[in-house]
């Protein structure tokens, strides 16, 4: 009997010294979702999860998909007094000498040979252009062209081995679609913040001279302007470029170029220097019942009515008269200014294209050839 308590008490005491040993380097092996901290306060911890499967609704896959290709940008110029060169206000103040002006902006890599998208308006004058990438590498950048009537701009940086975003279908969006806008805001650091598409083909904002913005509710604010808007793929739809704010940071109203306007600037720059742009040479107005009496077209309900046209441009040439109200360009309704802009700049020079234009009481057809967009005159410092 002697034996078999002895056997018994040496089998508990093995057993108790294994559950203290596995219930306190494992205790996820006893079912026990409970473990104790160092101060012996009960804790419950979450079950691990395999990092390769994200968590439901999680926007992790597009970001990190996306954000390596999406850059810091940081510029300088020399600024002087206005009054410098005065010899009154060098006698008192004696040599200002010039000053470094700071800019923030984000920017998107777009190809692997090196060229970004950004922002115009982020780069303009700027005398020094360096770009930072995620993974910490810097490099000057130079200015390969800017289109200011759009607000975009391609810089080119010389590295090897370049993260690359990839090119959506920003006309394949819809309202209320999930985006994620990616930047630098306030020189914070890369930042993702996420929202959806709230509006398509805003245009008059005032901000370019061709506008057809998305806009979105995901959070815009300074040094995000040349970043990213992308999908929950992680695929490019869009440069983030402006905000509407009372307090200088995001309201929830945020505007980006789509990326099919962007291609084509990209395309044109690299290509050809320079974009192309259509042009017939018209005065267009937005019609209104006043304008419509004045000019005998009072039956004309939507469309833009053309008050004045350039002799001997290439309306002119096609039998555009003043007092034509244009309802379609190229099968393309027009409701406005701005949409017979957008609609006009996207001919292609030198090829007749089908206008639809109500005069008097009947609606007639012309065929234009537009010309070459004149470039406006900018006394800009490159």
């Amino acid at each position: 009997m002697k034996r078999i308590w002895l056997l018994f008490s040496q089998a508990v005491t093995v057993f108790v010294a294994a559950y203290f040993v596995v219930a306190t380097l494992q205790p996820s092996w006893l079912g026990r979702g409970a473990t104790r901290s160092g101060a012996g306060i009960a804790l419950i911890e979450a079950p691990a999860t395999p990092q390769s499967q994200p968590a439901a609704g999680s926007f992790s896959g597009a970001a990190r998909k996306a954000s390596p290709a999406v850059v810091s940008i940081n510029t300088s110029k020399a600024v002087r007094h206005p009054r410098s060169n005065d010899p009154w206000f060098q006698f008192f103040f004696g040599d200002q000498g010039s000053q470094n002006q700071a800019g923030l902006g984000s920017g998107v890599i777009v190809s692997p040979d090196g060229y970004i998208l950004t922002n115009n308006h982020v780069v303009e004058g700027a005398d020094e252009i360096e770009v930072t990438l995620t993974d910490s590498r810097r490099a000057r950048a130079s200015v390969i062209g800017t289109d200011p009537d759009t607000d975009l701009a391609i810089l080119k940086i010389d590295l090897d081995k370049l993260p690359v975003i990839v090119l959506g279908n920003s006309d394949q969006l819809a309202v209320g679609d999930q985006v994620l806008a990616i930047g630098n805001p306030f020189g914070v650091g890369q930042t993702v913040t996420s929202g959806i598409v709230s509006a398509l083909g805003r245009t008059q904002l005032g901000i370019n001279t061709f506008e057809n913005f998305i806009q979105t509710d995901a959070a815009i604010n300074p040094g995000n302007s040349g970043g990213a808007l992308v999908d929950v793929n992680g695929n490019l739809m869009g440069i983030n470029t402006a905000i509407y704010s009372r307090s200088g940071g995001s309201m929830g109203i945020g505007f980006a170029i789509p990326v099919s306007t962007a291609r084509l600037v990209l395309d044109g720059i690299v290509k050809d220097g320079q974009v192309t742009r259509g042009w017939i040479g018209v005065e267009p107005n937005e019609l209104s019942p006043e304008l419509a009496e004045t000019f005998g077209v009072k039956k004309a309900t939507e469309g833009v009515i053309i008050t004045g046209v350039l002799q001997d441009g290439p309306a002119a040439q096609a039998g555009m008269r003043p007092g034509d109200v244009i309802v379609r360009v190229d099968g393309k309704n027009v409701g406005n200014v701005s949409e017979l802009l957008t609609a006009v700049a996207a001919l292609k020079p030198g090829t007749a294209s089908e206008f639809q234009v109500q005069r008097g009481d009947r609606m007639v057809e012309l065929n234009i050839s537009p010309g070459v967009r004149p470039r406006p005159q900018r006394n800009v410092r490159r």
